[in-house]
């Protein structure tokens, strides 16, 4: 009898499962790469070039108070002295206020209530700045005006005022993180020694989380200074103001001045043309902005790297007396969940300030219907003007925000993802003013476009790319070791691990970045009124992209608030304000939804 031995034919490989070949991934993340350098050097080089174009004397523009083109006298200082004192003031208020209520969201509340509380916080942090400017003109103005007695309230107290309104969101959302970082083992450890909760949070935990509290408040000095359209409304625009003494200084503080910002998003950037000294001037003012925005920026964000605290947990150390523990620990917390409060109570404030002054826009009638006159009629054509610039923003921006994220997260060495993440953080905190400069000598005047919803897109497109990127490169850097491991033991190169694995991995907190980075530009102004809008007269879709101008919100919204003794006006500029920021709330619930979805991370933890 014969054994008969089975064999299997051979089976040819599957290889329509197999990932094909991505060599094209490369060149998109590389693009991507490239487009955050060259947006940067765009800016920089145009800055330059003005620079270049004209005699600049820096020695004049850094110590003369006077600025008078009439006289060819180009005095920058008392711009310096009011971006000081505006950024100064902003901080003393908003600092204590915003480690305060960190603290409490981070130390004394539950999970179950840390939540909505920092969504108030994110909420705030998504209001459009010329919402905090039009809030400005009707509340914070006439308090300075009944108690200082100046007539408008126009000044830099205001200016300091709604800033620090404005940067307390970012310090409070950095500070939180910092503190969540913090192990719970180093808690535990000086609870374990009978410390009462204000000694463990100023022993163990503030110790540790202070280097990166700092850092909150170098970023959120970084929007101070770049701030433009909220402080152009309320700071007054006199040139020329600086005080001799103390006495002076004082009495500076609640009359009109002058910033950097408002200097650049005056009409004297468009009276300048594109050459001569008078416009050198002003590119010197624009890199002296753009180097102090830079500086505290990388500042801000070194210090969050050197603050980090989950590689290491150095010994704490406790200082106090034994006197009166319990009722300091009750003081303090009673002061700290006080000061949790404000920013809520600031956030339903504001809601109720723009549901009782916009109500116009729970009627749909405004919505869809056209603007008519100087102040009448809807704001059809503004939204759809905002909405094509919205759209636009994010097909030019995605891709590039991806690739640069992916090449900071996985294929950059160390030192390259190094210099490529510092780039788009500076770009990220540019002021958006000198994105709206360069945009139109680049675009409008150099190139011809005049005023074109395309160019309005493009120089919005720097404004979103770093939060896609630095989002995007976050993710990436959590990909599990062992998934990575997997996908390259099975053969996969590195090009179709990132399109197998990094593309499906990333997407979530990509499009997170997306809406995030789109809900800052819908409410941006600055960029807009060198390059894309008009008040009225453009159609509401453009047929064209030379001399294609649209009609847009902010810039609606701006025009609106400088005639405050119109009410008719005023009432159109609040409900233009609503709608707004029902838009900009709409953006942000989706990433945070997609955040809580697909991330699996709480707010607090």
């Amino acid at each position: 009898m014969t054994t008969k031995t089975l064999t299997r034919p051979p089976v040819a490989p599957d290889t329509g499962s197999r990932p094909r070949p991505s060599k094209w991934i490369w060149g998109w993340v590389y693009a991507g790469a490239f487009a955050v350098a060259a947006l940067l050097l765009t800016v920089v080089g145009y800055l330059t070039a003005g620079v270049a174009g004209g005699h600049v004397d820096w020695l004049e523009l850094l110590s003369e108070a006077s600025w008078s083109p009439a006289n060819s006298v180009y005095g920058g200082l008392a711009m310096i002295y009011g971006t000081a004192v505006v950024s100064v003031l902003a901080l003393v208020i908003a600092v204590p206020i915003s480690w305060a209520a960190a603290v409490a969201l981070s130390e004394y509340l539950p999970p179950r209530l840390a939540r909505p509380l920092r969504m108030c916080v994110e909420l705030l942090a998504a209001v459009p700045s010329i919402v905090y400017g039009l809030i400005g003109i009707m509340v914070v103005r006439p308090v300075i005006a009944q108690f200082a007695d100046v007539p408008g309230g126009d000044s830099l107290a205001a200016a300091g005022i709604v800033l620090a309104v404005m940067i307390t969101p970012t310090i409070v959302a950095v500070s939180v993180d910092a503190l969540a970082a913090v192990p719970d083992r180093v808690r535990e450890a000086a609870y374990s020694l009978g410390l009462t909760r204000r000694e463990v949070v100023r022993s163990a935990v503030l110790p540790l989380a202070r280097p990166a509290m700092r850092a909150a408040v170098l970023l959120g000095l970084a929007r101070a200074l770049g701030e433009a359209i909220a402080v152009f409304l309320v700071v007054g625009r006199a040139d020329g103001r600086l005080p001799t003494s103390f006495g002076g200084f004082l009495d500076s503080l609640v009359h009109p001045g002058q910033t950097l910002t408002t200097k650049l998003a005056g009409p004297e950037p468009v009276l300048a043309g594109t050459s001569g000294p008078y416009f050198a001037a002003l590119c010197g003012l624009g890199l002296i902005l753009l180097a102090l925005v830079a500086a505290a920026t990388i500042w801000g964000t070194r210090g969050r790297a050197r603050g980090s605290v989950a590689e290491r947990v150095p010994p704490f150390r406790y200082r106090g007396t034994p006197r009166m523990r319990l009722q300091r620990d009750r003081l303090v917390m009673a002061l700290r969940m006080g000061a949790l409060l404000l920013p809520s109570i600031l956030l339903i404030g504001m809601l109720a300030l723009l549901v009782t002054r916009g109500s116009s826009a729970f009627n749909p009638s405004f919505w869809f219907t056209p603007a008519t006159g100087a102040a009448g009629g809807g704001v059809r054509d503004q939204i759809v003007g905002t909405l094509l610039l919205i759209t636009t923003t994010a097909i030019l921006a995605l891709p590039l925000g991806f690739g640069a994220g992916v090449l900071i997260g996985i294929h950059a060495s160390e030192r390259t993802a190094r210099v490529l993440q510092t780039l788009t953080v500076v770009l990220g905190g540019a002021p958006t003013i000198l994105l709206g400069l360069a945009g139109f000598v680049i675009l409008s005047t150099t190139m011809g476009w005049g005023r074109s919803w395309l160019a309005g897109a493009i120089v919005l497109v720097p404004v979103v790319v770093p939060v896609i990127a630095l989002t995007t490169s976050a993710r990436v850097r959590s990909i599990p070791p062992e998934l990575t491991e997997s996908a390259l033991s099975l053969g996969l190169t590195r090009a179709q691990f990132v399109r197998s694995v990094v593309v499906p991995y990333t997407w979530p907190a990509t499009i997170t970045g997306l809406l995030l980075g789109l809900a800052r530009a819908a409410g941006e102004t600055a960029p807009l009124l060198f390059t894309a809008t008009v008040f009225f007269g453009a159609p509401a879709v453009p047929s064209g992209i030379v001399e294609a101008p649209v009609q847009a919100l902010p810039t609606h919204i701006f025009t609106l608030s400088q005639d405050s003794g119109d009410p008719q006006a005023v009432t159109q500029a609040w409900g233009s304000a609503m709608v707004l920021v029902l838009i900009t709330a709409v953006l942000l619930s989706a990433a945070v939804a997609l955040r809580n979805r697909f991330e699996g991370e709480r707010w607090t933890t």
